[in-house]
């Protein structure tokens, strides 16, 4: 995908957030948010700022897994998963990595409305 191929799929990928959760337009991080919760897979609730930041990390590693960087290690007694680096991720440009968290989070979208997640 050209980066503004990325741009115009991430600004509808937005939108449409924005309409199924009838909230403003998500930044990454809501996103990121949104991608940690459906990991987790305990359904909404109530979460701890540190939580939030936990689901953030999951979301990350759950998309970089995608291309290699991650894999899941372990669930805890909680049922938090837990991922180790199995691979250097590069040191990316800052627009290269929003590019990239754009696209990974796209297609993260893509495979659930096709039921591949």
């Amino acid at each position: 995908m050209t980066p503004a191929e990325t741009n115009k799929r991430w600004a509808e990928l937005q939108k449409r957030i924005s309409e199924d959760f009838d909230t403003d337009i998500p930044d990454i991080k809501v996103m990121l948010f949104l991608i940690g919760v459906q990991e987790l897979g305990q359904g909404p609730k109530k979460f701890s700022k540190r939580q939030k930041e936990e689901l953030m990390h999951i979301a990350t590693c759950k998309l970089l897994s995608k291309m290699g960087f991650y894999e899941l290690e372990a669930l805890d007694q909680d049922g938090w998963p837990h991922w180790k680096l199995v691979n250097v991720i590069p040191n990316y440009a800052m627009m290269e990595q929003e590019m990239l968290m754009k696209s990974l989070v796209i297609d993260y979208f893509d495979d659930m409305e096709n039921n591949e997640i």
